[in-house]
């Protein structure tokens, strides 16, 4: 079997790993520009881009951390750890980026597609979550690419209209928060499934 794996592209997305611990370390602006770019770069449906980053730093990103602290004893132990957890890594990464959906394509999708509210609402809604998604993935390959650590703190969705609100944006139905700076350490990363377990063939 022919070797892909000395691909650049195929290497950054095999040494990726969620990092949540970072040097203190400041991380170039034209770093983040980067790597902002590289999400901007994402496929989205209809091209609308209905996405938006807030860059995170100094005292508001101490701020942002203390909040997710807080608001971990709302929690049942087992999420209030993972919340702690994710506080202590925005806490430590000199730059945290938060992204989210602008609702851009829910506003105009019935008017685009000509379909009932209630189904072209739900169907935009999940193309927007798709979108963002991918734009995040992007965000993250480029950090690893450029050296950088990053992590995808999907737990904060649970106090997601709390993150919005700190952030001044509106209440949606997206939102990622990731840290991003140079790592503490190396991680090796989890053992993935084989594909036998995940692949279906028709």
């Amino acid at each position: 079997m022919e070797n892909y794996f000395t691909n650049e592209t195929l290497k950054t997305i095999y040494q990726r790993r969620s990092i949540r611990q970072f040097q203190d370390l400041p991380v170039a602006d034209s770093l983040i520009q980067a790597v902002l770019d590289a999400a901007n770069q994402a496929p989205s449906a209809h091209n609308q881009q209905s996405w938006k980053f807030v860059v995170i730093r100094d005292q508001k990103k101490q701020q942002l951390a203390r909040l997710v602290s807080q608001k971990a004893a709302d929690f049942p132990k087992p999420s209030a750890s993972i919340l702690r957890m994710a506080g202590r890594s925005i806490g430590s990464a000199p730059v945290v980026i938060a992204a989210m959906n602008t609702g851009t394509l829910i506003d105009h999708g019935t008017e685009l597609f000509k379909i009932d509210e209630d189904v072209s609402e739900d169907f935009f809604r999940t193309m927007e979550i798709q979108s963002s998604a991918a734009a995040v993935e992007n965000l993250l390959l480029a950090a690893t690419a450029l050296g950088l650590g990053s992590v995808w703190l999907g737990v904060l969705f649970l106090i997601k209209a709390d993150v919005l609100a700190f952030l001044g944006e509106a209440q949606g139905e997206f939102m990622a928060v990731i840290p991003l700076g140079y790592p503490r350490k190396e991680h090796a990363g989890p053992k993935k499934q084989a594909l036998e377990y995940v692949v279906k063939y028709l």
